[in-house]
């Protein structure tokens, strides 16, 4: 079963914050599920050497089409 993040009493402190007080609060419930999101990630080690050229070997994948495909994957994984 979930924890309950907003029970009577944060409710009533929420009332009370003041514009720098509710920022915070909703910057640790932030922390906090991202930190409950991070959990569930794993790790991937991804050889781009190795990836460049299985892709290479493919085919009709010529150099440009390999350097454009190179730089799709680089982009999507904040390489």
């Amino acid at each position: 079963m979930e924890k309950e993040l907003l029970n009577r009493n944060l409710y009533r402190q929420i009332k009370s914050m003041d514009k720098n007080e509710f920022s915070r609060t909703l910057n640790n419930i932030y922390e906090m599920g991202k930190e409950d999101a991070m959990k569930g990630i794993e790790a991937v080690d991804i050889d781009m050497d190795k990836l460049r050229s299985q892709i290479g070997a493919v085919k009709g994948i010529g150099e440009t089409r390999l350097n454009m495909i190179m730089d799709i994957v680089s982009e999507n994984l904040k390489i």
